[in-house]
């Protein structure tokens, strides 16, 4: 914890003034997403609507459109649902209690312990995947977690965390910015580590990956894509979009159909009677 006091990057979400909506915010857009991205977005995001209670009062589309390229856009449906749930269930202010959190639309265990830990100074384990690599190397000797969190893993994390609230939170906010900072996926820093000298991987010469393959995401030429692109069409427009508008973007139209199926599914499209689509109004 000494470590993360000298070299914890200055973060909006981790001063004191984003409170926890802030610090929710946060949690929604960094989750498969790089700080760098979320940055701009985020200050855009809490200008706009600083309570909860100022996104709930827009449709779900705003959401969607001002979500821009982030990426995984359902994250900016699930974030506005969690809003209206705040305002027509606590008043408007996030709850502090851990069940009340995770009984939010949208919230998960991850989240969840994430904001009444960062947020409230709760004593919670929190296991991103920055997280999940620095416990699998430094306790576990192998250089990456599993696909899923396990059991074993939670109890680990539980077993490890300091006992009072406040060093339990600190920890939570360490371990976290250790794997992003220096015990990252690749080319870790074991040289800047403060816990090499017991880092179980280390001490073992560093075995390669016995599990599967780990795969890098592609984008190009996926439904992801071609999802993407529809979306973009729908944000810039103010008013509905024709279906010709949407069939430029993409030229094979069996993927392009499937596409926008998928995001009608999903309620991040809207279709009219008149065959014109816009972003979500309810």
């Amino acid at each position: 914890m000494g470590w993360f006091e000298q070299h914890a990057r200055d973060l909006p979400w981790r001063r004191p003034e984003a409170g926890a909506w802030g610090v929710m915010v946060s949690e929604f857009m960094l989750q498969q997403t790089p700080v760098s991205r979320v940055l701009p977005v985020y200050e855009q995001w809490l200008a706009r609507w600083p309570r909860p209670a100022d996104l709930a009062a827009e449709a779900p589309g705003e959401a969607v459109r001002a979500w821009g390229r982030l990426g995984y856009p359902r994250r900016a449906l699930r974030l506005h649902g969690a809003a209206q749930a705040i305002t027509e269930r606590h008043g408007g202010d996030v709850p502090s209690e851990h069940a009340q959190l995770l009984a939010l639309p949208g919230i998960g265990e991850y989240t969840a312990a994430a904001v009444a830990s960062f947020a409230y100074g709760q004593r919670h384990a929190v296991l991103d995947t920055n997280v999940r690599r620095v416990f699998a190397r430094a306790a576990n000797g192998i250089q990456y977690p599993p696909n899923a969190t396990t059991a074993a893993e939670r109890k680990l994390a539980r077993a490890l965390l300091p006992e009072t609230d406040e060093r339990a939170a600190k920890w939570a906010a360490a371990t976290m910015e250790l794997g992003a900072l220096v015990c990252t996926a690749r080319n870790e820093s074991c040289e800047r580590c403060p816990i090499s000298a017991q880092c179980a991987w280390r001490l073992a010469g560093k075995p390669a990956h016995e599990g599967p393959p780990r795969k890098g995401q592609t984008y190009a030429g996926t439904d992801r894509q071609v999802r993407g692109r529809l979306l973009a069409v729908l944000r810039d427009a103010l008013t509905p979009v024709p279906q010709a508008a949407l069939d430029a973007v993409w030229d094979e139209p069996v993927q392009r159909a499937r596409a926008l199926d998928g995001l009608v599914a999903d309620g991040l499209v809207e279709p009219l009677a008149d065959g014109r689509y816009r972003l979500p109004l309810t």
